[in-house]
C-alpha cells in the first residue's frame, strides 16, 4: 500500500511538471495577446476617430458685448538729470461682458452601431442634435451682441448645420475656430431666440455642458435624449437624469431644471461590446487554473478506475487545452465571439477525447474526461462573459471540485484500508 501511495505521488509530481510547462505556454500567449491589442489600440482609435469622429463634447452657447473702458497706468520716466518720476498714462481698451442664457430646450438622438477593427470593438454613433436657446439683454442699453455656438469636436463633419431665428429664418453664421459666430442687436431687456440643428458622428461617449462660461447658474433647462440601445451609463461626476426609461429596444432620458447652480456636465457612456482581444487575454491567463482542476479531478478518477496514463499522454491532453485558447485568439478576428468560442472549445474537446479513447476507452474518455473538460475549459471561459461574476464562478467551481475530490478519495481510502485499521 505504501508503494502504491508513493507511485501515486510520483504521478502527481509528473502532472505538476506538465502543468507548469503548459502554464508557461499560456503566459506567453497571453502576453502576446496583450501586446497585440496594446500596439494596435492607439492606432485603431485614431483611425476610428478619423472615420466616425471622436467623443462629442457639446457646450452651451455664449453671448457677449464689448464696451470701451479707460484704464490708468503709471509709467516710470526720467527727467533731464536722469531722475525717475511717475507719469500717469490713460489707455482705452475693449472689455467683454457676458449676457445670460435664460432658456435651453434641446433634443438629441444617438443611433449606436458597434464597429470592429482588429481585436477591438468601438461604439460609434450618429448624433442628431437640435437646441432652442434664449439670451437676455439684462442691461439698460441697446447692445450689439456677439453670439457663439461651440461645435462639439474639431475636425468633425456636420451635416445640415444651420442657425435659425425664432421665426425659423436662417441666420448668417460664420464657422471659425471650432464655433459658429453671428451678431445680434438687442434692445434693453430684449431676448434673442435662436435654434441650432446639425447631424454628426462620434465614438464612445456624448457630453453636454449646460453651464455657460463665467456663470454656474442654469435656468429653464431641458434636454431630451433618446438612443436605439439600452445599457447607457453615466460618467462619474455628471448630472443624473430626471427621468430614465426603456423605450422599446432603446433608451430615453430627460433632464429638466427650473434653476440649477452648478457646472457639472451631462455625460453618457455608450454601451461597450465585449472586445475579443482583452477577453482572450483574460481567459488565457486563467487557463492554468482550469487545467489544474482538470488534472486533479481526472487524475483521481483515472486512479479509481485503474488507468495509468503516461506523462506524455498528459502533456498531449494539456496541448489540447492550449489549442482551444490559441484557436480562439485568432478566430475572434474573423467570426462573432460566440462562434469563435464554440468552435475552439469543440476542437479542443474533440482532440482530447479522440486521443484519450485509445488509452482509457470511449466510455471513460467521453463521460469522465470529456465532461470534465467541458466544465473546466468551456465553463471557465464562459464565466468571463458574466461581468462581475467571474471570481464567484471560479470560487464555486473550486469548492465543488474539492467536494468531489474529498468524496472520491474518501471512498477509495475506505475500500483500500482494512476496517480494523480504520477503527484503530
Amino acid at each position: 500500500m505504501v508503494l502504491r501511495g508513493a507511485g501515486m505521488i510520483r504521478r502527481y509530481v509528473v502532472l505538476g511538471v506538465v502543468w507548469a510547462g503548459c502554464t508557461v505556454a499560456w503566459m506567453l500567449l497571453g502576453a502576446t495577446l496583450l501586446v497585440r491589442s496594446g500596439e494596435t489600440s492607439s492606432t485603431l482609435v485614431n483611425e476610428v476617430h478619423q472615420l466616425w469622429g471622436p467623443p462629442l463634447d457639446q457646450s452651451a452657447p455664449g453671448a457677449q458685448y464689448t464696451e470701451q473702458r479707460t484704464r490708468e497706468e503709471r509709467r516710470t520716466l526720467y527727467d533731464a538729470n536722469g531722475r525717475p518720476y511717475d507719469s500717469p498714462v490713460t489707455r482705452v481698451e475693449d472689455v467683454s461682458f457676458p449676457l445670460p442664457l435664460v432658456s435651453t430646450h434641446a433634443r438629441v438622438s444617438l443611433a449606436l452601431e458597434h464597429r470592429q477593427k482588429g481585436l477591438l470593438w468601438f461604439p460609434t454613433y450618429a448624433a442628431d442634435f437640435e437646441g432652442r436657446y434664449v439670451v437676455l439683454n439684462d442691461t439698460t442699453v441697446k447692445r450689439t451682441v456677439t453670439m457663439s455656438f461651440p461645435l462639439p469636436a474639431r475636425g468633425a463633419i456636420y451635416d445640415g448645420f444651420e442657425v435659425l431665428d425664432e421665426k425659423t429664418q436662417p441666420i448668417a453664421a460664420e464657422v471659425d475656430g471650432g464655433a459658429a459666430h453671428w451678431l445680434a442687436t438687442l434692445e434693453p431687456g430684449a431676448r434673442h431666440t435662436f435654434l441650432v440643428r446639425y447631424r454628426t458622428r462620434g465614438t464612445s461617449s456624448w457630453t453636454y455642458r449646460p453651464a455657460t462660461a463665467g456663470s454656474s447658474v442654469i435656468r429653464d433647462f431641458s434636454l431630451e435624449l433618446s438612443s436605439n440601445a439600452r445599457g447607457i451609463d453615466f460618467s462619474p461626476g455628471s448630472i443624473s437624469p430626471s427621468l430614465a426609461a426603456s423605450n422599446g429596444h432603446g433608451w430615453r432620458g430627460a433632464w429638466e431644471f427650473k434653476s440649477l447652480v452648478g457646472s457639472a456636465p451631462i455625460s453618457l457612456e455608450l454601451p461597450q461590446k465585449t472586445n475579443p482581444g482583452p477577453l482572450a487575454a483574460r481567459i488565457t491567463f486563467f487557463a492554468p487554473v482550469a487545467l489544474l482542476f482538470y488534472f486533479f479531478v481526472v487524475g483521481l478518477l483515472a486512479e479509481g478506475r485503474g488507468h495509468r496514463l503516461h506523462p506524455f499522454s498528459w502533456f498531449l491532453i494539456g496541448c489540447a487545452f492550449f489549442a482551444d485558447h490559441l484557436l480562439f485568439a485568432y478566430l475572434a478576428d474573423h467570426v462573432p465571439l460566440w462562434v469563435a468560442l464554440t468552435l475552439s472549445s469543440a476542437v479542443s474537446i474533440l482532440l482530447a477525447v479522440s486521443y484519450s479513447q485509445w488509452l482509457v476507452g470511449w466510455r471513460f474518455a467521453l463521460r469522465e474526461m470529456g465532461l470534465a473538460q467541458a466544465v473546466y475549459l468551456v465553463g471557465f471561459s464562459l464565466t468571463f462573459l458574466l461581468k462581475g461574476f467571474t471570481g464567484l464562478s471560479i470560487t464555486v467551481g473550486a469548492i465543488v471540485t474539492l467536494f468531489m475530490a474529498m468524496q472520491v478519495t474518501g471512498r477509495r481510502l475506505r475500500s483500500d484500508v482494512p476496517r480494523a485499521e480504520l477503527v484503530a
